[in-house]
Parts: C-alpha cells; structure tokens; sequence
C-alpha cells in the first residue's frame, strides 16, 4: 500500500548521504596514498615495478568495479577471512580508486618537463627530494583537474556498494522505495542528493582545467 514520506525516510536517505560522503572519502584518501606509490613505481627507472604497476591497473581499470565488489566480499571468505559490507566496500573502492589515481598521477609526473628532473638532478638532489620537494608538486598541479573529476565519479560510484548490503544513499533509497511504493519520489530525491554532492566538484573540476589551460 502507497505511504507518504514521513521524517524518518528523510533521516535514513541523510544517514545514507553520510555513509556515502564518509566512503567515499575514505577510498580517495587511500587510493591517494597506494595510487601514489603506484605512480612512481610507473615511472621508475626499473622495469619489475613499471611492469607490477602496469599489471595492477590494468585488472583494477580493466574489470568492473561491481566484480571487484564481489571478489573483495566474497572471495576473501574462501581464505577464511570473514569482512562486513562496510570493510569489504572500502577495500574494494579503494583498491579502484588507486589503480585510476595511480595512471593519473603518472601521467602529470611525465608531463613535468624534463629539464626540472635534470636542473635538480645536477644541483646534486636525491631521488626523493626531486620526487618529492620538485616533480610531484608540479605534477599534481597538472593533475588536480582529473584528481577532482575522478573524485565526483568516486562518489556515484559508491552506489554499487548497495549490492553487497552496504546501507549509503542508494540502499537507503531502495529500502524507503519497498516501504512507500514511491520509486519515483525516493530516487529523485536520492538523484537530487547526489546532484548536490557532486555539482560542486565538477564546477571546482571545471574552473581548474580552464585555469591549468590558461596557464599552460
């Protein structure tokens, strides 16, 4: 039987808004930190980690974010690890997430230009304090307009963490869905909340490239 909304359906679909910013923070931030390491074993000079790097991107760029999902909440339990949807759906996304923040950082650590790397590598720098004090602040300069795209298709990808019983927005929005027998209603508000959280960061996406192509 058809039901109006009432407080506690907008309560749950914020809780959910919640869970889905929290996750989605989560992922960025620790794909951040694997995706780095993954960029600079791209360009290392050594080939066993270009090729390890390549090898995880390709699987992680390469298959559906939902399959790794799956794998992550299903397959670890054949090796006797026992995970909930929240730990299962933060590996999983982070593990997505930096195999895409790794391809995109090593693509703005190659388009630093040469000379910067042999200026500091003639004024008697280590590896590290090239990488770290010269190229890579470049680099993510070149870069932050695709960090923050990636990032808004970070978050409405944590939607597909409701197949694994993960309760954010969109499982918020199918549970208050079968309560009310309003799909209509609930998923225009659970778009609309979705709008709100990512319209934000494509303008920041946006204005960024403009300045960076302005600069350039």
């Amino acid at each position: 039987m058809v039901r109006e909304l009432v407080a506690t359906d907008f309560w749950m679909l914020l809780e959910g808004l919640k869970w889905t910013a929290l996750l989605s923070i989560i992922a960025f931030a620790g794909g951040g930190v694997v995706g780095l390491i993954i960029a600079l074993m791209r360009t290392s000079t050594f080939s066993i980690p270009r090729t390890i790097a390549y090898l995880y991107i390709e699987v992680f760029q390469g298959t559906p974010l939902l399959m790794q999902l799956f794998v992550v909440y299903y397959g670890v339990a054949l090796v006797g690890l026992d995970v909930n949807a929240w730990v299962a759906a933060a590996i999983g996304l982070t593990a997505h997430s930096s195999a895409f923040l790794g391809e995109i950082w090593r693509g703005g650590i190659e388009a630093v230009p040469s000379g910067q790397t042999e200026a500091s590598r003639a004024l008697g720098l280590t590896y590290v304090h090239r990488m770290f004090d010269v190229v890579l602040p470049q680099a993510f300069r070149i870069s932050l307009p695709a960090t923050v795209g990636f990032l808004v298709g970070l978050i409405k990808g944590t939607s597909l963490v409701a197949i694994i019983g993960f309760t954010e927005l969109t499982r918020a929005g199918q549970i208050i869905s079968n309560n009310t027998f309003q799909p209509l209603l609930v998923f225009g508000l659970v778009g609309a909340m979705y709008f709100a959280l990512c319209w934000p960061l494509s303008l920041l996406s946006d204005r960024l490239e403009k300045r960076m192509a302005f600069g350039r």
